[in-house]
């Protein structure tokens, strides 16, 4: 019986891909995600016009993002905005500005600010993050990490024009300066001068732009 019923769903599957081209399923996947960023758009403080996201989106605290204009990004895009940890109180804010693309698979997470400029390209597999469970002290040494406090070093700003490769990392208390480029798999730990290329673990300047 289940290989009957197999073998009709593969004939069925056969047939529809006779009728109906590769690229009909294309657009009716657009018109899908069109609906659906329609319907997420409610829950953030603003959000831009044609700006659109794949679904699926994970978002939490989306009271504390703002969207900017003609923002684009493929699925699985992870943002946090967190007001509230354990005993912890906080005022994140995530700001991303206009023209803005990322591709799949990236995590924002905030308690206290990250701002992502106009014009800014981010490949896949992108982790920003202002805040960690980095608290060393005997104390906090001495709990389970997931019970650590949550401490940030300061806010992330992401100047304009900057292009980040697949992979990197972007730590607490960073600027990247306008014009950038972050390289593939690296760890951003200090801030970048603009019109800089930066890679490697931690991040070094290799190039300067200008």
């Amino acid at each position: 019986m289940r290989k009957l019923f197999g073998f009709i769903i593969k004939q069925l599957v056969q047939l529809f891909s006779r009728i109906f081209t590769f690229q009909f399923f294309q657009n009716l996947n657009v018109r899908k995600n069109s609906y659906y960023t329609i319907w997420i758009s409610k829950q953030f403080k603003d959000f831009g016009n044609n700006s659109g996201i794949n679904k699926p989106i994970y978002l939490t605290g989306g009271k504390y993002i703002t969207i900017g204009d003609n923002f684009h990004c493929d699925h699985r895009l992870r943002l946090d905005a967190i007001d509230a940890y354990n005993n912890q109180v906080f005022t994140p804010s995530i700001v991303i500005g206009n023209n803005v693309t990322m591709q799949k698979d990236c995590h924002i997470g905030a308690i206290d600010k990250i701002v992502i400029g106009n014009n800014v390209l981010m490949g896949s597999k992108i982790f920003i993050s202002d805040h960690s469970h980095g608290d060393t002290s005997l104390s906090s040494i001495l709990l389970p990490p997931l019970e650590r406090p949550l401490i940030s070093k300061g806010p992330i700003y992401i100047e304009n024009n900057v292009w980040i490769g697949e992979g990197a990392v972007i730590l607490s208390g960073v600027t990247i300066g306008e014009n950038s480029i972050i390289g593939a798999n690296t760890v951003v730990t200090k801030s970048v001068p603009k019109n800089s290329v930066a890679a490697g673990n931690p991040a070094k300047i290799i190039k300067e732009l200008i």
